[in-house]
């Protein structure tokens, strides 16, 4: 059986020393906050959101959600936002003074495009590093917020002493998101990284070359054991949802048969990148 690379040690020490932060500059003032904006009414994004808000308020970090849904009660179903409330929103909260962090929530409606949106929250506030700015800066080496999900991923494997250096690496996806910054975040650790994609040719031709393999494709169940080099270590960012109610990832359990490691889903990526984005939070909240 493969090591488990579990999230959940580290989450816990980020978020100690996240909320000792936030204690610090509270004392000081404002106290770190946190805006979130949601546009539809996904239920699994809503999940996440009351998920985010508990994490902060335990992390001493205050968290607004601007629920910018409709109320239209006759309406059947619950409309989206529009895309000029989104662009209002967003403008008011990067003016606010007393806003540190700003996440726009995806899935957004439906003709959105989360680059343009994302390129109205100021990068100094931009705590999810959606902002064609900072997925700039971050490419040049520039400092910014990276993607919390794909630093999430580079946290847990230097965290397991994961050694980067003139390896392997294959990434499985290319959002801006996930695939592009974490491939970014591995060429920055000296990897020698390829990306994968839905058009690329025999995937496991590829990804059975991999040392390291981190799998974003959204895709339950789509990297087996055939498709995994022995030995290798498996990142799998895939939070798929189950018939039950549960959570599935990109990646085959049994994957761990073959691999020397593996995150599992949940409680691999997810814990990680939770505690990260409150992390940016505070780091945007402190004096320069």
């Amino acid at each position: 059986m493969s090591l488990v690379l579990s999230g959940r040690e580290l989450a816990a020490q980020i978020r100690a020393e996240t909320a000792e932060r936030a204690a610090e500059l509270t004392a000081a003032g404002p106290q770190p906050r946190l805006a979130v904006v949601t546009a539809t009414a996904d239920q699994a994004s809503a999940w996440y959101v009351r998920s985010l808000s508990r994490a902060a308020a335990k992390a001493g970090i205050a968290c607004d959600v601007t629920d910018l849904i409709p109320a239209e009660p006759d309406r059947p179903g619950s409309p989206d936002a529009t895309l000029e409330g989104i662009r209002v929103a967003l403008i008011a909260l990067s003016e606010n003074p007393l806003i540190h962090g700003i996440v726009l929530q995806t899935p957004l409606p439906g003709g959105a495009r989360l680059a343009e949106l994302a390129g109205l929250i100021e990068p100094a506030k931009d705590v999810d590093g959606a902002n064609p700015v900072s997925l700039g800066r971050l490419m040049t080496g520039l400092p910014a917020f990276a993607p919390a999900t794909a630093a999430a991923v580079l946290a847990l494997l230097d965290h397991y002493e994961v050694a980067l250096g003139g390896r392997r690496a294959v990434v499985v996806g290319r959002s801006a998101i996930v695939g592009k910054p974490v491939a970014q975040l591995l060429l920055a650790g000296d990897a020698t990284v390829t990306v994968c994609h839905s058009r690329t040719v025999d995937l496991a031709a590829v990804t059975s070359t991999a040392e390291v393999l981190v799998v974003a494709a959204g895709r339950a169940g789509l990297i087996g054991p055939s498709f995994v080099a022995g030995g290798a270590v498996v990142v799998d960012v895939g939070t798929n949802a189950t018939a039950d109610g549960g959570l599935a990832g990109d990646v085959d359990p049994a994957v761990a048969e073959v691999a020397g490691a593996l995150s599992p889903v949940p409680g691999g990526v997810g814990p990680v990148t939770t505690a990260l984005l409150l992390r940016h939070v505070v780091a945007a909240a402190s004096p320069p």
